[in-house]
């Protein structure tokens, strides 16, 4: 992203911060008194009531997928080697994964990487290093190419900036830079069918968030309909804060008239992404004592997937 775009957006992006911290706290708030609620109730209840849903499987076997940052490329293995049985016959060859570093950083940085991409490829796989998220139309492997759903696990700067207000800036300023670069390789077509509960509707809002038990539950897509975007983050401090579905659904305007504003998407759904049901695909992070996946990528809470399709 060009330096005017990200100065322009600094000082829309540090009141959204301020805002946000604001609605994280009376949140927390309300989430301790909700714990404090459920510790009280009779011990006799425990595990009555409605059966958990079962994992959200975002994709389906038809699908065209362009993965990115894949650091040791162990997702897209999962998706290959051993997927979920709804994607036992999703074609190897409809899958092209990339990542940030270029092959020799790679290997250097995740020793089973190498092996990983070696099997991914003779079963045909698109591999492709170097990729900037943020500047997909420089990739010439992506040119003239759409795809039905564009995958981001686990996004980060990787700056190393101590200060969690930078911090969540330079974050913040990549994720605009993916969302706006990453919309010229969504297929088109018309609105995802979005089919939620007759609870979910009555909340009036097609872009709401699920709860953490809808899980996502009841959503589908027509065959022809637009792509769409997934971000999965840690849902807890500090990547809540940087308002990913605001960024998507309301990116900040731009202050320059050379620069174009972000698009608009709409959010179709958001649901918890179960790590255990992407089998063999290990979490791998980027700076210093976290490079070879020490490291933890946020305490408590859950990993949770946003899902977006661009609006008309």
């Amino acid at each position: 992203m060009a330096k005017g775009k990200k100065s322009s957006l600094k000082s829309a992006l540090v009141s959204q911060q301020t805002r946000l911290k604001k609605k994280q706290e009376v949140a927390e708030a309300a989430k301790l008194t909700e714990q404090k609620s459920k510790s009280k109730r009779n011990p006799r209840d425990k595990g009555k009531g409605k059966a958990q849903p079962l994992p959200t499987i975002p994709f389906k076997a038809t699908d065209k997928l362009l993965l990115i940052g894949e650091g040791n490329f162990s997702f897209a293995r999962a998706l290959v080697v051993n997927p979920p049985d709804a994607l036992q016959f999703l074609p190897p060859e409809n899958i092209t994964a990339t990542a940030y570093d270029s092959r020799e950083e790679c290997f250097s940085k995740y020793p089973d990487a190498a092996q990983i991409v070696e099997q991914l490829s003779a079963k045909g796989v698109k591999i492709v290093f170097g990729v900037d998220a943020t500047k997909l139309e420089n990739c010439s492997v992506l040119k003239n190419r759409r795809f039905d759903k564009i995958v981001w696990n686990f996004p980060h700067a990787g700056k190393g900036i101590t200060d969690q207000d930078r911090n969540i800036l330079s974050n913040q300023v990549l994720l605009l830079g993916f969302l706006q670069s990453a919309s010229n390789l969504l297929n088109l077509g018309p609105k995802p069918n979005a089919t939620r509960s007759k609870k979910k509707k009555a909340r009036g809002s097609d872009d709401e968030d699920d709860s953490g038990t809808d899980n996502g539950e009841g959503m589908s897509q027509t065959a022809s309909s637009r792509g769409t975007i997934l971000i999965t983050l840690r849902n807890v401090p500090p990547y809540t804060l940087w308002d990913l579905p605001q960024l998507a659904k309301s990116p900040p305007p731009s202050k320059s008239p050379n620069i174009p504003r972000n698009p608009f998407y709409t959010q179709l759904r958001s649901f918890v992404f179960h790590r255990e049901i992407w089998k063999g695909y290990e979490h791998r992070m980027t700076k210093g004592e976290r490079a070879h996946g020490q490291g933890t990528t946020g305490v408590g809470g859950e990993d949770r997937t946003w899902e977006f399709y661009l609006r008309d």
